[in-house]
């Protein structure tokens, strides 16, 4: 079965762990066969010494009797259950039966080694595990020997020793090789982790500035990144710097093209309101309604062609407070005849919009206009901001909209009463606007009783970009 792992780190960290318990287990395995592999030889070496001179000291007196001419050297033997062992057995032959224990070491005391009954070849040792005194298991080597100089029967010679001598220091360097190889794998692992994280901050970085670059606060990517990084992020800053020149280049067009398209519609205008076309009649009136509209089509393009490569280019910012005061004057002087109260309930002066005053002061210039001409005679301003996120709040108090037709007021060209004046674009282009910046406009109803637009913008900070008038 396939596992995907979202993330990098995951994978080599995973990765790396897995490798070192796979390589400390197999390392730790190898070393603790060869330890015992080691000990065991020598055990059993040091267990055939010990058998070769108790054959050497072994004689056959006249009478066939075996004795041991001196005892042997290594005085365990001599201490009563020391865990060194021998013993020498008679063998059965002829008329006589076999004898245990004819000769055997002090160590054992009362006690006997029982061997198998099996017998070695001459020449050959066996090698038995068995119960020694106190029933302790001990590792037995044993070996027939015959008298060429008298009649004697032949007998078995066995030196035994208790298993626990073997025992005892496989698991002793057992407990410290897994304690090294344990702490050397905690070694490792955080070796891994640190090296991870070390290899994978540039990507660290380069997430950061590409936020950057998200919100506006920088064109390209600045800081130096190792070799095996910074041919992309000079690719990348390639393409960026391509992408604004064909941006640059399309605004330019954008722009020819608008003022190309407005001289003639200036022209056509200053004809329907000649003094001689007077009295042309409803063919002047729809060529005016008409230039009207593409004039406010034009004037749209231009402006969501500059927002949106303010958004993706620019690290402008400009004050909500200032923009707002002078959006209310033009309004004021715009509906002097109706005496509006338009007061700022709220909108401290430390609140920022990330993005052109320009484009700030046609989305706000567009709600409170669109208020203007619903409003019962009273407008309530209020903005603040909810973390990176400005929110604007324009209420009055005219007739409202229905929650069936807000969604489609916000389409461009619709409107919600075809007798009142406009062309139905207002709520439309700022909602055009806002999405540009990455906000939106949300229409709700106003506890004054009418319209509430919400307008969501991108918030600023005093330390970045450059502030625009």
């Amino acid at each position: 079965m396939k596992i995907a792992f979202g993330s990098l780190r995951q994978r080599l960290l995973l990765g790396t762990l897995a490798w070192i318990i796979g390589t400390i287990g197999v390392t730790g395995w190898l070393l603790n066969s060869l330890f015992a592999r080691h000990l065991e030889r020598q055990f059993y070496t040091e267990l055939r010494t010990h058998l070769n001179q108790l054959a050497g000291n072994l004689e056959f007196n006249a009478d066939g009797q075996a004795v041991l001419s001196r005892p042997l050297s290594d005085p365990r033997f001599d201490r009563p259950y020391s865990g060194l062992y021998w013993q020498v057995d008679r063998l059965g032959s002829g008329d006589q039966p076999p004898v245990s224990g004819i000769l055997r070491s002090r160590s054992l005391w009362d006690q006997a080694l029982i061997p198998p009954r099996d017998l070695p070849a001459d020449g050959d040792i066996h090698r038995h595990r068995v119960d020694g005194p106190d029933a302790k298991p001990v590792l037995l080597i044993e070996q027939v020997q015959h008298s060429l100089d008298t009649p004697a029967p032949p007998v078995r010679l066995m030196v035994a020793a208790d298993a626990n001598l073997l025992a005892e220091p496989q698991r002793d360097f057992r407990g410290m090789s897994l304690a090294a190889l344990g702490l050397l794998a905690v070694g490792l692992v955080l070796a891994a982790i640190m090296q991870v994280f070390s290899g994978l901050a540039p990507l660290k970085k380069l997430r950061q500035e590409l936020a950057l670059l998200r919100d506006g606060r920088q064109t390209t990517l600045k800081r130096p990144y190792p070799s095996e990084v910074q041919p992309a992020v000079d690719e990348l800053n390639a393409v960026l710097v391509k992408n604004a020149e064909f941006v640059d280049r399309a605004r330019t067009q954008a722009g020819n093209l608008a003022h190309a398209v407005k001289t003639p519609l200036a022209i056509m205008a200053n004809a329907c309101a000649s003094p001689h076309d007077r009295d042309a009649g409803p063919l002047a009136d729809i060529v005016r309604a008409q230039v009207q509209l593409a004039r406010q089509q034009i004037d749209h393009h231009l402006a969501r062609a500059r927002a949106a490569a303010a958004a993706q280019l620019s690290g402008s910012r400009c004050r909500v407070r200032p923009a707002l005061e002078g959006v209310l004057r033009v309004m004021q002087r715009l509906y002097a005849e109706r005496q509006l109260q338009i007061d700022i309930a709220a909108c401290p002066e430390s609140l920022i919009f990330r993005g052109e005053a320009q484009d700030l002061q046609e989305m706000l210039g567009n709600l409170l206009d669109n208020a203007g001409k619903w409003s019962a005679g009273r407008i309530l301003i209020s903005a603040g901001q909810s973390g990176s996120q400005l929110c604007i709040d324009i209420d009055d108090n005219g007739p409202g909209i229905a929650a069936n037709q807000r969604d489609q007021l916000l389409q461009r060209g619709q409107r919600g009463d075809e007798e009142a004046p406009g062309s139905g674009l207002g709520l439309g282009i700022v909602d055009d606007l806002a999405r540009l910046y990455g906000g939106r406009l949300e229409l709700q109803n106003a506890p004054l009783g009418g319209l509430r637009a919400r307008l969501w913008l991108p918030a600023g900070r005093e330390e970045e970009g450059s502030f625009s008038a």
